[in-house]
């Protein structure tokens, strides 16, 4: 079907010349002599408005003017008021009817309500933006590794292995529930893999295997948590990227994720000026001059022992306490970053029982090489760590927490061969994409939110 996209009709409007265009109708109103209508096919914010001259004797479908049909329009697009083109149909086509019940009336309605139909709300302007912003991150963050000799590589989504070590695992199997076995060890010998599988909860793990032969890699897709929390933070399903780096060592991973941030930030400002503009207006006002003053600067670094000296001597009442060996909750986050630093921070160098067994140790003894950004308004938004690459503290880690080796042979096979200094780090897209527009609820920055109890 030949039309053109509603973006290219408003970026270069080719004024006096006969279009084409197709999409959902928006908004309508009637009168005896002419009908107006705002047309939406999704490539743009804005809607294009079809005039219906009824003078001329033009006969139109009435149809055309409910909300929700889809419409295939010809006409002459003309220059409106203030400049914005416009198009004077002649030529209407009814694609696709749409009954009175259409539930996206005129009316403003809450993120709430629109979570009960996903399949629906993509049509509003709030997740017309959201979708279109989402699109240009993934694209500047492919491009960011991309243009800096990254290889992109697909981890599994099945694995048999906890990457994270605590057991939030959506288990992968054939047989479902039976009654049929002795104990775990037959049911899942007899299972389609022989043994126990899960959904990934992160493709670190094989991604350090890749940058072990490819030198820098990175993945970009699903994982998924069976985490019991229904918070605004959290998804059962969410997409995670995450780039593993050879021969690098901490202060290299912090300047690669700082960089990458302000790179991708930059990016939707310059690409996504309506959509932004948008956000600003209706969902934090000051967004677009708080994105600008984050990548303006450069990020704090701060270690995680001073970071709680500093919480300690604030005479903040808090509402977790704070303690050294305590893993820094939101509003800790938040108030080192928003109050102390003023600014984005990296805080560095954890307790090692509050971290995964795979960072590396420091001389120390006490904390791990690990590193979490904090942004403000938000709190973390990217964690990372340089890897342990030395076999015996590894092993020696994963034996504190009772895991079993065997699972992670091949793991540990990388520290056996040719062993080199690496690390990476974790970037929750979603939590991207909330930092980005402002909108406060996890479930509005995905297009089929998975949480507990809805898998619509």
């Amino acid at each position: 079907m030949k039309h053109t996209d509603l973006k290219e009709i408003f970026a270069k409007p080719a004024f006096g010349e006969d279009v084409t265009v197709c999409g959902w109708v928006r908004t309508s109103r009637d009168s005896k002599n002419v009908a107006f209508l705002e047309l939406n096919d999704g490539t743009s914010l804005k809607h294009m408005q079809i005039v219906l001259d009824k003078a001329e004797g033009k006969e139109f479908p009435a149809e055309a003017l409910k909300l929700g049909t889809s419409l295939k329009v010809s006409g002459q697009l003309v220059e409106g008021r203030n400049g914005v083109p416009e198009i004077n149909a002649k030529e209407i086509t009814v694609l696709g009817n749409c009954p009175a019940e259409y539930p996206l009336q005129k009316k403003r309605h809450t993120l709430e309500f629109l979570r009960t139909m996903p399949h629906l709300r993509g049509r509003t302007n709030t997740f017309n933006a959201v979708l279109r912003v989402r699109s240009v991150l993934a694209e500047a963050i492919h491009q960011y590794f991309q243009d800096r000799n990254y290889v992109y590589v697909n981890t599994p989504l099945i694995t048999g292995s906890d990457c994270e070590g605590a057991g939030e695992m959506f288990q992968v199997t054939t047989i479902g529930y039976s009654d049929q076995y002795k104990n775990a060890e037959e049911y899942y010998a007899d299972d389609f893999f022989g043994q126990r599988a899960g959904l990934s909860v992160s493709g670190q793990l094989e991604g350090e295997m890749a940058a072990m032969a490819m030198g820098k890699i990175y993945t970009f897709g699903p994982s998924f948590r069976a985490e019991n929390s229904n918070t605004p933070k959290h998804l059962a399903e969410f997409w995670h990227m995450e780039p593993e780096i050879a021969f690098a060592e901490l202060p290299d991973i912090i300047e690669i994720a700082e960089d990458m941030l302000k790179h991708v930030i930059g990016t939707v400002l310059e690409k996504c000026p309506q959509e932004m503009a948008f956000f600003d207006q209706h969902f934090e006002n000051g967004l677009i001059d708080r994105l600008k003053e984050l990548i303006s600067h450069e990020f704090g670094t701060v270690t995680y022992t001073e970071a709680i000296r500093l919480l300690k001597e604030s005479g903040e009442e808090f509402v977790y306490p704070v303690e050294w060996g305590v893993d820094l909750q939101t509003e800790h986050e938040r108030y080192i970053s928003e109050k102390v630093f003023k600014k984005a921070v990296f805080v560095t160098d954890y307790p090692k029982e509050i971290k995964s067994f795979y960072m590396k140790q420091n001389a120390d003894g006490k904390t791990v090489a690990a590193v979490d950004l904090l942004v403000p308004g938000v709190g973390e938004i990217i964690g990372g760590s340089e890897r342990e690459a030395d076999y015996d503290k590894l092993v020696a880690a994963m034996k504190e927490r009772g895991m079993n080796l065997d699972q992670y042979s091949d793991y540990l096979d990388l520290r056996r061969f040719g062993s080199v200094p690496h690390g990476g780090f974790g970037l929750g897209f979603e939590r991207l994409v909330m930092y980005v527009t402002g909108v406060s609820n996890i479930r509005d920055v995905i297009l089929f939110p998975r949480t507990v109890g809805n898998i619509r």
